[in-house]
């Protein structure tokens, strides 16, 4: 994939149509907090009243379309120094480095718009390969297995935690 066709952007309301491509497909939210997006109308309104008044979810485009999404939320007052991450791409489009190239673009300007930030956090389900494959390629550390730690989609289920610092190099 040529990186150069691979961009990270603010949602905004005309990316509805692209948006519910991805996000109503179950095998691209399996793994995500929310649940698969079923009506234009619904993905309308997830664009309008969660992915744009947070404070850094951008979307991932491929050549100007949305794609998928990149997520990192600071935590507040003494906890301001990390950062939960979350990210997808349209299944048709997995295995094509998207995800690693969208990720290493966040990263690298994350720690400049919040100068607080030090830590960037991943919890990645254990059947969830593809994704730790992308956080090990950006360069995310795996700090260990988290056991009954995330609830999804009805279960409890064990974790994986990787981290990225701001003085870590990227591989």
């Amino acid at each position: 994939m040529d990186p150069s066709r691979i961009s990270l952007r603010p949602f905004n309301c005309s990316d509805v149509d692209e948006f519910l491509k991805w996000a109503s497909d179950d095998r691209v939210t399996r793994y995500l907090r929310w649940n698969t997006i079923a009506s234009r109308e619904e993905a309308l309104e997830y664009i309008e009243k969660v992915a744009i008044p947070h404070p850094w979810r951008q979307s991932i485009c491929l050549d100007d379309r949305s794609i998928g999404y990149v997520s990192i939320r600071p935590e507040s007052g003494d906890c301001r120094c990390r950062a939960p991450v979350g990210y997808a791409v349209s299944a048709e489009h997995w295995g094509q480095g998207i995800a690693t190239i969208a990720l290493k673009i966040a990263v690298s300007s994350v720690f400049k718009d919040f100068p607080d930030l030090v830590r960037l956090e991943a919890l990645v389900e254990v059947e969830n390969k593809g994704s730790q494959r992308v956080l090990e390629k950006v360069g995310f550390l795996k700090e260990g297995f988290l056991r009954k730690y995330g609830y999804c989609k009805g279960e409890i289920r064990d974790m994986f935690i990787y981290s990225f610092l701001s003085s870590d190099m990227f591989l």
